[in-house]
């Protein structure tokens, strides 16, 4: 006697729930999110971020997931997720225009404040961030993805910013959430 298809006992890999996740809320991920998810390698660089890129990437996460009672993008080791994304799931014309992003976010950074981006205070920070989402919306959004994909499935976002149940019991579509709750880790 063989199970039926919606009794198995089987698991959903991550990637695939985080995928599913995302068609159920109405969006769809990038295709190098979709790449890094599935571990698939499209194209590895040898032109690495320098050190002062990688910085860049760390702090514009950690603008958009600041810590607060949580850690931040920064402590969740998101720079090393997009860095990752953008050197092997990325195609070589969307890591040039990633690379030109960074490179306009700096220019920005000096031509408005006269420092660099790291350098600059966090209501500074802010500020060009706030920039970016006007001037460079493409490269915005396409950062903002990879933060936010990049902590919630960091270790850290699945357990301190989200609540996170390693072994679920049964399904309950319906719960009610006490005001304040997190919601649950996928």
């Amino acid at each position: 006697m063989s199970t039926p298809p919606f009794q198995t006992n089987s698991f959903i890999p991550r990637r695939e729930a985080l995928q599913r996740l995302a068609l159920l809320v109405g969006s769809t991920l990038s295709l190098p999110v979709q790449a890094a998810l599935r571990g698939e390698v499209i194209s590895v660089t040898a032109d690495r971020f320098s050190a002062e890129q990688q910085t860049l990437i760390a702090d514009l996460a950690d603008v958009i997931i600041p810590t607060t009672d949580t850690p931040g993008a920064k402590a969740a080791g998101v720079g090393e997720f997009i860095e990752y994304v953008m050197g092997h799931c990325s195609a070589a014309s969307q890591q040039e225009a990633f690379r030109q992003g960074l490179q306009q976010t700096d220019v920005l950074s000096r031509s408005t404040f006269g420092k660099s981006f790291s350098e600059l205070t966090r209501p500074q920070q802010t500020d060009i961030v706030t920039q970016l989402t006007k001037l460079q919306k493409p490269f915005f959004q396409s950062l903002r993805e990879l933060t936010i994909v990049g902590y919630f499935t960091s270790e850290t976002g699945a357990t301190q910013a989200l609540d996170y149940v390693s072994i679920p019991g049964r399904f309950q579509g319906d719960i009610p959430m006490k005001a304040g709750q997190k919601a649950w880790a996928v």
